[in-house]
């Protein structure tokens, strides 16, 4: 397990790179399916402080998120590490939704809900952020704003440093 993910965070490192730092999909094909457990090893095995987006690409709040999940990515991307969580979903639904908001972070296929099975939370769109050895430190349910995301963004770099 640890190899694999080492492996997905080599690949979109190598591509992030590759992408001369524009936001693309970083994945051809699948995204691929992680358990919380390899969500958590992932932000582990970055070291960074990670924002958790759990989403559906049939989920209006989600899509309405989307482009404030970019902004926030582009701005802090350096000192958080972004993820994306597609729930109850298809490959396809989940490829297009990321193309058509051009969200080049890293994203994780959940078709049964496990991380929020795991992590707490009702519904779509759930945000998680995660410290740095990859524990829970707050949940928000629901749909962001910006002011809420700069504010837990700016919890979470604190409570990590």
């Amino acid at each position: 397990m640890r190899t694999r993910l080492l492996l997905l965070l080599a690949l979109t490192l190598i591509t992030a790179a590759c992408s001369g730092g524009s936001a693309s999909n970083p994945i051809e094909g699948e995204l691929p399916t992680a358990s919380p457990e390899e969500v958590a090893e992932f932000v582990r095995a970055d070291g960074r402080p990670a924002v958790v987006n759990v989403w559906a690409s049939w989920c209006g709040p989600c899509r309405s998120e989307a482009p404030l999940l970019r902004e926030a990515w582009q701005e802090y991307g350096d000192e958080v590490l972004f993820i994306g969580v597609d729930v109850q979903d298809t490959q396809e639904g989940a490829l297009d939704f990321i193309e058509e908001f051009d969200l080049g972070f890293t994203h994780f296929f959940d078709p049964r809900r496990d991380v929020p099975a795991a992590w707490g939370g009702l519904g779509v769109p759930l945000t998680y952020y995660l410290t740095p050895d990859g524990e829970v430190l707050a949940l928000h349910n629901g749909i962001l704003d910006e002011r809420g995301l700069v504010e837990g963004i700016e919890n979470l770099l604190a409570a990590s440093s």
